[in-house]
């Protein structure tokens, strides 16, 4: 499998460069060269299969170049210590819905699943290569802590996390600066998730700086990351008799990546159907889903933090393929992004994209509602992102067809929203109930290009 880029002039690379560079060296997002479509007789004999043999036989198309056997053992090692047998087991919620949850991993969220491989894949890669790399990223919250999470102590890369100051939970923070390993660095930016997003594409697009630096990416721009989430919808579909009928998905999003690998699942032949955007108040992705304009506006400050985000990275991967795959018509949108902050989808994409997604905003009033009728109805307690997404599904449920909630979080990384929802906290797990008491390292900076690659030039090199 080779791969290319969304906008059409970076060189054709394999899956190792695809994972070590992150973004192509046009600014454009790697994605493969033709989605590998898994024949109904396969996919029926993954039926009932445990998770991490789901993974393999998802991950084996795309991995061209790695060892079977080695990618075997990573994806063990990854899930081993997850607390839950199933990795991402389904709960009901009532007759036609159930929720996904993806939290019980070593951070609590979701980029647990993608994070846990991607950390194991770059230290086989980069081992056999005899390289290091400089990893940076940028959060809203939850990537940065799995990041961190899956890279410390690893003796070949050195990671930078930016994250927005003062516009995240207290739980996340402390996840990404208590950390002591010396190759770790939590930079809290004076700006919000767009401005840390912006620094890092900037600092790829730096070709002497990322050179230099040999620059690794771990944000959902890197392809890796959505590649592993395609894992848990091709199991929950199963789970739920999806070789035989469709299961609708909605999908709490802020950055496009985690729904977007439903939509890869889908065209690879699992049994995926109506793919739902689930967004709070900053809702550009269900504003272009109604009206078929991308229109940046400011970012508000939410209950839903990781989804406090304008610019969302991984719909330019979509745009891709509404677009035919050509890349010259993706770059000329994406400039046009770029100099007038909006750019408007053709009516054949528009058409496209409402054929396979729906989309629904959702208000901090019905989070926090949601929350407390889940509470009361079932005795689950939802963090309020999948809240969010719980509510969407309610709103575009389609009647007798199941449909799946991404349950992105641990209700314990936010306890202000659900103190506010039910009037108590959720107790974080026993393996992390020091999490307050434990020191803080972090460093904050400017939201300015050359301070932040200042920083790193300085650290990485010490």
């Amino acid at each position: 499998m080779n791969y290319i880029s969304t906008r059409g002039t970076a060189p054709v690379v394999g899956f190792e460069e695809a994972l070590l560079a992150g973004l192509a060296r046009d600014g454009g997002l790697y994605v493969p060269e033709a989605w590998p479509v898994l024949s109904p007789e396969k996919i029926k004999s993954l039926e009932g299969a445990p998770y991490e043999t789901v993974a393999l036989e998802v991950l084996r198309p795309f991995v061209g170049g790695v060892d079977m056997d080695a990618l075997k053992g990573m994806i063990d090692t990854a899930y081993a210590g997850f607390g839950h047998r199933a990795v991402a087991p389904l709960v009901q919620v009532d007759a036609q819905n159930w929720v996904l949850e993806l939290f019980h991993g070593p951070t609590l969220a979701f980029k647990d699943l993608a994070m846990q491989l991607i950390g194991l894949l770059f230290d086989h890669v980069l081992q056999a290569r005899d390289e290091r790399v400089t990893i940076v990223g940028a959060t809203s919250g939850d990537t940065g802590s799995a990041a961190i999470e899956a890279f410390r102590g690893k003796a070949r890369a050195d990671v930078f996390i930016l994250f927005p100051h003062g516009r995240i939970s207290e739980v996340q923070r402390r996840q990404m600066t208590t950390p002591t390993e010396a190759n770790v660095y939590a930079i809290a930016v004076e700006g919000d998730f767009d401005d840390c997003q912006a620094l890092v594409k900037a600092m790829f697009n730096d070709f002497e700086f990322r050179d230099s630096m040999r620059l690794g990416a771990i944000n959902s721009i890197n392809w890796t990351r959505v590649l592993a989430q395609i894992v848990y919808y091709a199991t929950s579909s199963l789970a739920l008799g999806g070789t035989g009928r469709r299961i609708d998905y909605s999908v709490p999003t802020g950055n496009f990546g985690d729904i977007f690998a439903g939509y890869v699942a889908r065209e690879m032949g699992f049994a995926v159907g109506d793919l739902i955007i689930a967004t709070n108040e900053n809702d550009i992705l269900h504003r272009t889903v109604q009206t078929g304009r991308y229109e940046i506006e400011g970012v508000t400050q939410t209950l839903t933090p990781s989804m406090d985000i304008q610019v969302s990275s991984n719909f330019e991967r979509l745009l891709f393929d509404l677009a035919d795959r050509e890349g010259a018509a993706v770059a000329q949108m994406m400039d046009e992004l770029k100099t007038t902050r909006t750019m408007s989808l053709p009516q054949g994409m528009q058409d496209r994209l409402r054929a396979g997604f729906g989309s629904a905003r959702v208000e901090r009033a019905t989070t926090v509602k949601t929350i407390q009728q889940t509470r009361a109805a079932t005795g689950m307690t939802l963090d309020p992102h999948s809240a969010v997404g719980l509510a969407a599904a309610y709103q575009k449920a389609r009647p007798g067809t199941p449909m799946v909630t991404l349950a992105t979080a641990h209700p314990a990384k936010f306890p202000d929203a659900v103190r506010e929802a039910i009037g108590e906290e959720t107790p974080l797990p026993e393996r992390m109930g020091d999490l307050y008491e434990r020191p803080e390292r972090m460093t904050i900076l400017p939201n300015d290009l050359t301070a932040i690659e200042t920083f790193i030039r300085k650290e990485a090199a010490s």
